[in-house]
């Protein structure tokens, strides 16, 4: 079993995606671990704690019974 998956392995290649390089905001690439990190909690703190809308849209209840 193992000869098979090593021989699978040679014929496909390594088929890693390769990753994507986290920005700052000035747009500069940041390389190192620790800081890519540091900016995703900064950018989901800033995407996510966003304050309410002034003029929420009135959307109308669905009825409760659907036909299926």
């Amino acid at each position: 079993m193992r000869e098979l998956y090593d021989i699978t392995k040679k014929l496909t290649g390594n088929h890693r995606k390769p990753e994507r390089p986290v920005k700052s905001k000035e747009g500069e690439i940041i390389t190192n671990i620790e800081e890519q990190r540091n900016r995703w909690v900064e950018r989901f703190k800033e995407l996510l704690n966003r304050p309410a809308p002034l003029n929420p849209p009135n959307i109308e209840a669905a009825p409760t019974d659907l036909p299926i």
